[in-house]
């Protein structure tokens, strides 16, 4: 399951940190369990709280429907929805009463590293939520039922026999849920080497560098590969990828942290409070005192989301 922690400057009401802990007994890297019983175990309010994960978690409705808010967007639940959530985003259950299915939650590293599938898993632009539909729908609730299956009774098996039928399953789902991500016919090349060093360089280095020529220089690449990758895979150049990844960090301590403006302008790297503001009123319209003032006024939680076209999936099988 998982434990709550606090980093030291949040306040009531920030962010929670939710770590991975595997209950004894259980295969080390995967837990499969009902919506019940993930209710049944998480502290009262943790769920409609504001959580950042460091593992995944995959949810498979299927009776029931809520609102579910990820990074700001909201998404609507409802029978027969996948919801994806990777370590680092920070979620947030609507009603979590109001649902009933299969919640499966891997530890990254479970699955094989630098395999296709592990690739796939730990893609930050791959969709949220997806909605299956006649036989990929069939599928996919297929693997799922598997996967639970095998967690129940595998715990006759060796251990690491049983953790690799359990990784072979979670393979066969996370390749079935990657199969709805393209229209039939149309398939996104895989991201290069480039962006891939790239993109795991912003993660770790956002809050201290926002120069390009500072991550070509430590990757060995010139700045304008590093954009020409970036733009290939995400589809906008390296400079606004990593400003992307501030801003989001930033919202993220805006709404859900009782940081003031000049620590926050501290944590996502800026010497200056007055250059984080502008840098923020530029990207957002709005100072980040506005954004935050918003936010606490429940603009941006599960409370306002409702289905909407924007929350709903696309013609291609999952959501936009």
């Amino acid at each position: 399951m998982v434990k709550k922690r606090h980093g030291a400057d949040d306040t009531a009401g920030g962010i929670i940190d939710l770590a991975y802990r595997a209950p004894a007994g259980t295969p080390a890297g995967v837990e499969v369990m009902p919506v019940a019983e993930l209710r049944a175990r998480a502290p009262e309010g943790l769920l409609v709280s504001p959580q950042r994960l460091d593992f995944h978690q995959i949810v498979a409705v299927r009776s029931g429907a809520s609102a579910h808010t990820v990074d700001f967007t909201g998404h609507w639940l409802d029978e027969g929805s996948v919801l994806w959530v990777r370590p680092g985003q920070v979620q947030q259950f609507g009603d979590p009463e109001a649902i009933e299915g299969t919640v499966i939650l891997v530890q990254p590293g479970f699955l094989p590293s630098g395999s296709p599938v592990a690739a796939v898993a730990d893609d930050p632009f791959r969709p949220v939520v997806w909605q299956p539909v006649g036989q990929d729908r069939e599928a996919v609730f297929c693997a799922v039922g598997h996967l639970e299956a095998d967690f129940r009774t595998g715990a006759g098996l060796p251990a690491d026999v049983h953790a690799d039928v359990l990784r072979h399953l979670l393979s066969v789902l996370v390749l079935r849920l990657a199969h709805l991500t393209a229209p039939v016919g149309s398939r996104v090349p895989a991201p290069g080497d480039a962006f891939l060093r790239f993109r795991a360089a912003v993660e770790r280095e956002f809050a201290t560098s926002h120069r390009v020529a500072d991550y070509a220089r430590a990757l060995g690449y010139s700045s304008r590969t590093l954009s020409r990758a970036t733009t290939a895979a995400a589809g906008v150049g390296a400079k606004e990828f990593i400003d992307r990844r501030v801003m989001l960090e930033a919202k993220r301590l805006l709404a859900h942290s009782g940081l003031s403006a000049a620590r926050i302008a501290g944590r996502v790297g800026f010497d200056d409070a007055a250059n984080f503001s502008k840098f923020f009123q530029h990207r957002e319209g709005c100072s980040p005192g506005a954004f935050r003032a918003r936010m606490r006024q429940g603009h941006a939680t599960n409370d306002g989301v409702r289905p909407n076209d924007d929350a709903h999936p696309n013609g291609d099988g999952h959501s936009a």
